[in-house]
């Protein structure tokens, strides 16, 4: 009777991702037939994007059918075995609240209350191996056999892990596992790391990571970018819940509209990562993974902040999740509300930060229709409005400078997990999608046509394989394996400029990877092919980790992957800003080559404990060489005037150095975290980057400082206080400066920043499971911020370097459970 589950198992399955394969063929022939009609009817574009609308809601459609309809066939519903486990958890001599308790190789959990006791009821029968884990505490497991009418007590008590040793991530290799077994360097950002610093968004919480920057690219639109080992946002793929749906619209102001509170946590891979998640994943990729509901609670915030005493920021946050009482099903909660006013810096009436009202809303929730299986459903919706210029009482064209924008993005995504009944597979099924539309104005001098209107489709559907092999060859692996289709439809309007770019970007990718676990040696090879409807051959990307444990707390690693950018009309860069009163346009040459990258790396990571002082020390080095550099070279104006810039192939480019990171846990009341890197980023021939042929050209990657790094310091002197201080150093760099307030383009060399914050946090109980938490403190303590901006209507709103704020107080209060 096993032999024919399996068999139907396995019959379903291939009926299943045949549907789904079908599918996307089938889509993909309507937008071939759809092309053919606009040519023949000359369609508006309007009716296009309906169209394509209306195919990616077929699909989405069809396919939460095919998963309800064959989980229900594939698995039915078991009696009740009064099969139970009850027990605690325990570390130090305490009883541990909010530990997870899971049962390997199924999607049975539950989390200990606030007691540190937890109890499984009416499982399957038979031997399982029963895991716990706890947020700063290493994980342990005991194998148990469960029998129908028969109650175990498994009592755990855990070691503390201060250093986040076996935080479990899944950016590695698209599977869950601990940080010290990963094959690559996966750096992760908690939910504390947010709250001690202060940062309300993501892009102000990146910063602390080794290898990673965020800077601010103009003064008008506030337009901010990653930089990871020094290269360019571009080169950096974005994912919401390992997903890309992060498109290039979304990439310019992206980074800091995804408030905190709806972050569970950021996985952080530097180098080539095409090899896993395809296009633009060439300095690395940044993966945030959203919250998902683990147990009840709620939770709410406000902050108030004033920079440098004369503009407002205020913050409103809230949180909540309900999990069912057998632990089936759970849904978390997320709203946020953000209004800054302008700064500016100089007195000039132009601002240097602009104005920023934002909210967002959004869920995450899960089902689990039986012990083997799971389904993720998530969405989000935020509005956003940014501004930046002057005149801000009067409309953008009757302004000197205005750069204005107006976002409406909803995104949202379905997961299905089905793991074998033998614990050797697991199979995924995933969709997801964001839309965004954005009214905007990008005009100086009182420009009346200088008004836009963009709408951008991302969407992706894919497959996911994984198989635990005893012995495959020589020893244990895992593969996995996956087909994934990306699609992403822009349309991009400024009726005033005669401008109406479209964009379609049609990628089937399908990766292979195998890693070999030996205990001591762990090694993975693997592979990801993308058809790319904008590139004629396929693009192979491979990559090969290997981890070698030298003894338990010594391991070295060795990695090299591929990356590619392909060749696209809309860019992050691709934004208008306003140069000495005119209006600048990137385009791109005819011509124009995918850009490629490989990465060589190599690490050392130690742990160690000395008289109670727990210790993680890394060190990285890497090298980076591209191939076909995108460069941006200007080639006059347009029949409006507008400055043209086209972006072309350059030379050539590589970026070496080191990362080093140091985690500290000097007692349970104080832990210190430090990064820093060291590189150079150098073009293979000198690249033009004025128009002035009596400036010479540059082999420097400009903007990119040779040193940085950051550090955070907690002290907790009571349980209920926390007092934090953390850092960011920024080294000097070589940033561009062109004429309009200043009489010729120069290249400027920065100085040196040294950005330090204060926050301290007092809780006070109220009843037995509410807190309240006061906080307050300061952000650039020493005012580390950029003193030469320029000033007035011909300004270079790209001239901007450093710290993304100057001196900034704040106070916050924040009731819930579990702060």
């Amino acid at each position: 009777m096993e032999l024919i589950d399996k068999k139907q198992d396995i019959q379903g399955i291939r009926y299943l991702m045949a549907g789904t394969f079908n599918l996307i063929t089938e889509d993909w022939q309507q937008k071939k037939v759809s092309e053919l009609e606009k040519k023949s009817k000359k369609v508006n574009s309007e009716s296009s994007i309906k169209i394509k609308g209306s195919n990616i809601l077929k699909i989405n459609t069809l396919i939460i059918f095919f998963l309800f309809i064959f989980n229900g066939i594939l698995n039915a519903q078991q009696a009740p075995t009064d099969a139970n486990i009850f027990g605690h958890v325990t570390c130090c001599g305490g009883h541990l609240p909010l530990s997870t308790i899971t049962i390997e190789g199924t999607t049975i959990g539950t989390v200990t209350d606030n007691t540190g006791h937890y109890k499984l009821v009416n499982l399957p029968e038979g031997t399982f191996t029963l895991k716990v884990q706890a947020i700063g505490y290493k994980s342990k497991t005991q194998e148990v056999t469960t029998k129908a009418g028969t109650t175990l007590e498994i009592n755990f008590d855990i070691e503390e892990d201060a250093v986040s040793l076996e935080q479990v991530v899944v950016s590695s290799n698209r599977n869950e596992v601990s940080r010290k077994d990963a094959t690559t360097i996966v750096n992760t950002i908690t939910p504390k790391l947010f709250e001690t610093t202060n940062s309300v968004c993501l892009a102000q919480g990146l910063s602390f990571q080794p290898g990673l920057r965020v800077e601010t690219n103009c003064q008008n639109c506030g337009f901010q970018q990653v930089r990871i080992n020094g290269l360019d946002g571009p080169y950096t793929q974005i994912l919401i819940d390992s997903r890309a749906i992060f498109s290039a619209l979304s990439g310019v102001y992206g980074i800091e509209q995804i408030p905190a509170n709806m972050i569970e946590r950021v996985e952080v891979v530097r180098g080539g990562g095409s090899a896993l998640f395809g296009s633009n994943a060439i300095a690395g990729t940044v993966n945030i993974i959203t919250k998902e509901p683990n147990y009840n609670s709620f939770q709410i915030a406000s902050d108030l902040s004033v920079i440098d005493k004369n503009s407002m920021e205020k913050t409103v946050n809230l949180n909540t999740s309900i999990i069912s009482d057998d632990n089936k099903a759970g849904i978390t909660m997320f709203g946020s509300m953000r209004n800054r006013d302008y700064y500016d810096a100089n007195g000039d009436g132009f601002s240097e930060i602009g104005i920023l009202k934002n909210s967002t809303f959004g869920f995450r929730s899960f089902f689990k229709p039986t012990n083997y299986s799971k389904i993720i459903v998530e969405y989000h919706n935020l509005n956003e409005f940014r501004r930046g210029g002057n005149k801000f009482d009067l409309q953008p064209h009757e302004t000197d400078i205005t750069e204005q924008l107006k976002h409406t993005i909803n995104a949202g995504g379905l997961t299905y997990n089905l793991l074998s009944k033998n614990y050797k597979s697991k199979l995924s099924l995933y969709t997801s999608a964001q839309q965004t539309q954005r009214q905007s104005y990008y005009g100086a001098q009182q420009d009346a046509n200088a008004y836009g209107h963009t709408d951008d489709l991302a969407f992706v559907a894919g497959s996911q394989y994984d198989y635990n092999f005893t012995k495959f060859l020589f020893a244990p692996s895992t593969l996995t394996t996956g087909l994934e289709y990306q699609l992403n439809n822009l349309h991009d309007q400024m009726p005033g400029y005669n401008r109406d770019l479209k964009q379609d970007v049609n990628i089937i990718g399908y990766y292979l990877q195998n890693e070999w676990k030996t205990g001591k040696l762990n090694f993975l090879i693997g592979a990801r092919a993308d058809k790319h409807n904008l590139i004629e051959n396929v693009i192979i990307s491979p990559r090969a980790n290997l981890l070698y444990k030298i003894t338990d707390n010594f391991s070295t690693r060795l990695t090299y992957s591929k990356g590619f950018r392909a060749p696209q009309a809309f860019d992050e860069d691709l934004h208008i800003m306003a140069v000495a009163g005119e209006v600048m346009i990137i385009q791109l040459a005819d011509n124009l080559k995918t850009e490629t990258s490989s990465t060589y790396g190599g690490s050392f990571d130690f742990y160690f404990d000395v008289l109670g002082l727990q210790t993680n020390l890394l060190i990285e080095g890497f090298y980076t060489t591209l191939k076909d550099v995108f460069v941006l070279e200007e080639i006059g104006t347009d029949t409006q005037g507008n400055l043209l810039f086209e972006r072309r192939n350059g030379s050539g480019a590589e970026v070496y150095g080191l990362n080093a990171e140091l985690r500290t846990v000097f007692s349970k009341y104080l832990q210190l975290q430090m990064g820093f890197t060291s590189q150079k980023s150098k073009y293979s021939k000198p690249e033009q980057w004025s128009d002035d042929e009596s400036i010479a050209p540059t082999k420097y990657l400009l903007r990119t400082p040779n040193n940085y790094g950051y550090f955070t310091l907690n002290f907790n002197p009571i349980k209920s206080s926390n007092v934090s201080l953390s850092g960011v150093y920024t080294g000097k760099m070589y940033v561009p400066h062109f004429a309009g307030y200043i009489e010729n383009d120069r290249m400027e060399e920065s100085p040196d920043f040294m950005e330090l914050n204060f926050k301290v946090a007092q809780n006070f109980k109220i009843g037995t499971t509410i807190q309240l938490q006061i906080n307050g403190g300061v952000q650039n303590i020493l005012n580390s911020y950029q003193t030469d901006f320029d000033k007035g209507t011909f300004r270079d709103a790209g001239y901007i370097y450093g710290p993304t704020r100057p001196r900034t107080f704040f106070v916050g209060i924040k009731i819930g459970t579990n702060l």
